[in-house]
């Protein structure tokens, strides 16, 4: 990946609550619109639409996103919610490792991040965004 390209980053936002969309984060899993088309659906433009459902519904729906490409903020001064997930692993069938929860990583260079709600680890060897998942796994037909 070309480190000087610069990320795309959109913002979707009512009076509440900004859904963060990261284009070079997804791995078009389909699990946003699949289980809320309503307020995520690819045909339409712009494809996230926030009065399409309750905000509590969106958060839901964006902490479920495999590979953190949504996220969400309060709009609202006053909001001091924070999310507290319990660490989970679940290995996708044919696909990433998903990591949930608030979790500290060391890159191979020494670098470190913080990662929070949902982080998509590739499994297949083959992902152009090491350690994370890119979505590769789906050209590769990757089975595990």
């Amino acid at each position: 990946m070309n480190e000087d390209k610069k990320k795309i980053v959109k913002e979707y936002s009512n009076e509440e609550i900004t859904v963060v969309w990261k284009p070079d984060s997804c791995i078009h899993s389909k699990k946003c619109w699949k289980d809320l088309i309503q307020v995520f659906n690819p045909k339409n433009r712009p494809w996230i639409n926030l009065v399409g459902a309750t905000n509590d519904r969106i958060k839901k729906q964006v902490t479920a996103c495999p590979s953190g490409a949504l996220s969400y903020k309060s709009n609202i001064e006053d909001d001091k919610e924070v999310i507290q997930t319990e660490t989970k692993v679940e290995a996708l069938k044919n696909g990433p490792l998903l990591i949930y929860g608030t979790i500290h990583i060391t890159n191979s260079d020494g670098a470190t991040e913080v990662k929070s709600k949902t982080t998509a680890f590739c499994r297949c060897g083959i992902s152009q965004n090491k350690p994370y998942c890119d979505g590769a796994h789906i050209k590769a037909n990757f089975k595990a």
